[in-house]
């Protein structure tokens, strides 16, 4: 190819009250100053007070992004403990209440409150974003209709949010059950072309429903700020590991995508509706579930759709050296994932005979403290 794939990757984070275990409601606005002034300036508020986004810079080495990752939790959570604050990466807060979370007072995240109104305000979600090189927007919107068979298996692989409002959900992946109640969310149309696409996003913006394609925020879609294609489906994850193996993985198949211009070309309405229920069995039973092939009629266990998906990249993961990054994928299946771990951890305190309250703090502090790189301990 004519371009390199490079990559980089966006994580968010809960901003924690360390000894109350909730969302934090003070020295917010000390704490971003200080992630700035002592660790990068490309830290970035979100819609709400106790959410925070780093950024890895574009790199072509899974290695490096790793190492930059680890680097930005170590040193913005090392900024956190200054001010008794945690960071924690999860999908969901265990025990956040949303409407006693408060806005980002900054100029865009106030319109979009304002348009939004409860729904902004239910927003107490985190996610992880990978950006993949694609310079050209008519190969970004292709591929982004080839890749959706894809999705469902990505975001079993980073399944994080089993709880709301301190509750169990019932699901691996709540994250974006809560997330579709914004417009312009989940899987995109199958768009025909280029101008397809640009005629969607110049109509909306030419009525004033939104100011520019940023404001579009689908599971995957074309980057505003830059020449890539831009993964948001994954809950943030909390282990770095996982984090690696699915930004390669997903690398991998937008090469291979690129490659293999007839790789799940025609997509029909049936396809979308199908990667649509895919993407909802993810969510429900994270990667101990099964996805609909559309091929052959049949339910397919996430671990062997792994298999059939790393088989198909392995050329890519090859030449783009990262065999041992997407082996991570595998050992996310062998030993569970985030959500997996939350569960058993909330399960065990219950049996112990702890109150519904404290066993989520005991979550919270596994979270807090693996986010963090720090020694894994039990509440």
């Amino acid at each position: 190819m004519s371009w390199d794939f490079k990559f980089g990757i966006e994580e968010e984070y809960f901003v924690n009250d360390a000894p109350r275990r909730d969302v934090a409601k003070g020295k917010i606005k000390e704490f971003f100053a200080a992630c700035r002034d002592q660790v990068s300036g490309d830290i970035q508020p979100e819609m709400l007070e106790p959410q925070i986004e780093i950024a890895t810079k574009p790199s072509l080495e899974l290695a490096e992004a790793r190492a930059q990752l680890a680097g930005l939790r170590a040193s913005v959570g090392a900024v956190a403990r200054d001010f008794n604050l945690s960071i924690m990466a999860s999908g969901t807060h265990p025990l956040a209440v949303w409407s006693r979370v408060r806005p980002t007072a900054q100029p865009r995240y106030g319109k979009v409150m304002h348009d939004l109104q409860m729904l902004g305000s239910r927003n107490v979600l985190c996610g992880m974003h990978v950006h993949v090189e694609v310079p050209d927007l008519g190969m970004r919107v292709d591929i982004m209709n080839r890749i959706q068979p894809y999705l469902p298996l990505l975001l079993a692989l980073s399944t994080s949010s089993p709880f709301w409002q301190a509750q169990r959900t019932g699901l691996l992946g709540y994250r974006l059950a809560a997330y579709r109640e914004l417009p312009r969310t989940g899987f995109p149309d199958l768009f025909e072309s280029e101008q397809d696409y640009q005629r969607y996003i110049d109509t909306l913006v030419a009525a004033r429903a939104i100011e520019n394609s940023s404001y579009v925020w689908w599971v995957i879609r074309p980057s505003l700020k830059h020449p890539t294609l831009e993964l948001r489906v994954a809950d943030s994850c909390t282990r770095v590991d996982d984090t690696i193996a699915i930004a390669a993985l997903y690398r991998c198949l937008v090469r291979r995508l690129s490659l293999d211009t007839t790789l799940n070309a025609g997509q029909t309405g049936a396809s979308r509706a199908i990667n649509d229920e895919n993407g909802w069995r993810a969510q429900r039973y994270g990667i101990h579930g099964s996805f609909v092939d559309e091929k052959t009629r049949t339910a397919k266990p996430v671990r062997e759709l792994l298999d059939e998906t790393l088989d198909l990249v392995a050329e890519d993961a090859r030449e783009l050296g990262c065999q041992r990054e997407l082996d991570l994928a595998r050992w996310i299946v062998a030993r569970g994932t985030s959500a997996d771990q939350q569960l058993t951890l909330y399960t065990e305190a219950v049996g112990r005979g702890l109150s519904n309250r404290d066993a989520l703090a005991g979550v919270v502090d596994w979270l807090s403290a693996e986010t963090m790189g720090e020694p894994t301990f039990r509440h």
